[in-house]
């Protein structure tokens, strides 16, 4: 058995020497070509070379000629002619130029979206804060949108901005400041009732340091949800007396609107400039 296992390898290599006397211009084994997996742009990158493959080719300037070197597509010149039209349109029903003022003596002081009304009164200092972030209600809130046929412009209700306020009372010599969060409810905004109901209401009312920046939770608040309803109307009473009345919530519903409408519009505009990238 061991004489037959050792001739095989002879037989094998007088076999390999016969084929290839038979076909010489056949290699026997070649590995099969594929096509290469690396972008030709990068592989003509050579020490010192000037030219620089497409890939790593360097911006040039826009289609446009602005010479920016940035992005502009079709679809942000559509977006930056929306925006032009849509800033016409708003400066066209933008009721006030400038924000209207209070009556009663009240000081305005404008921070961004921040609104603080300040007034002295008989030894005390009454601030009134809001913030028009958020302050519109939804247009069709329960209520049936634009008949079939009906333009929806002719439809649209004037946008109102009824931000949440809060009321500071603090008294000369003190270090304490009694703080009554307000807001105005839904179903009260826009109409007309002849017992003349009061058009805000008082949510939680609490004592906070004049010397925090930031009001504490620690501190006691008391919400109105469950208050006795003869305190509540002494502490509307007790705004009412400060100045904070429907009157001062009617105007301060004005100066909110107008200070929401400018707002979007510079937003607007600083979105134009963004897009447009100028």
């Amino acid at each position: 058995m061991l004489p037959l296992l050792r001739c095989v390898p002879r037989v094998l290599c007088t076999a390999v020497a016969g084929i290839r006397a038979a076909a010489p211009s056949l290699p026997l084994l070649q590995p099969a070509s594929r096509p290469c997996a690396r972008p030709f742009g990068l592989l003509s990158v050579r020490a010192g070379s000037v030219q620089l493959p497409g890939l790593l080719r360097p911006w040039g300037p826009c289609g446009c000629g602005c010479g920016c070197g940035g992005l502009h597509t079709e679809g942000d010149k559509a977006f930056v002619q929306f925006l032009n039209d849509e800033i016409k349109e708003e400066k066209k029903i933008q009721k006030y130029k400038s924000l209207p003022k209070m009556s009663g003596g009240w000081e305005l002081e404008v921070n961004g979206t921040e609104a603080k009304l300040v007034q002295k009164v008989a030894g005390e200092r009454v601030t009134v804060t809001f913030n028009i972030n958020n302050s519109i209600p939804p247009a069709y809130d329960g209520e049936e949108g634009p008949s079939e046929g009906q333009k929806v412009e002719e439809q649209e209700p004037e946008l109102t901005s009824t931000p949440n306020f809060v009321v500071e009372v603090v008294k000369d010599g003190s270090n304490k400041a009694l703080v009554l969060d307000c807001h105005f409810p839904e179903d009260e905004i826009g109409q007309e009732e002849e017992d003349q109901s009061d058009i805000f209401s008082i949510k939680e009312v609490s004592f906070q340091s004049t010397g925090d920046s930031d009001w504490k939770d620690t501190n006691y608040t008391l919400s109105t949800d469950s208050l006795d309803w003869g305190l509540y109307d002494h502490l509307m009473d007790f705004l009412a007396d400060r100045g904070v009345d429907n009157t001062f919530a009617d105007e301060l519903v004005e100066l909110s609107t107008a200070l929401e409408h400018q707002e979007y519009i510079t937003f607007l505009e600083d979105l134009k400039g963004f897009v447009k990238s100028q």
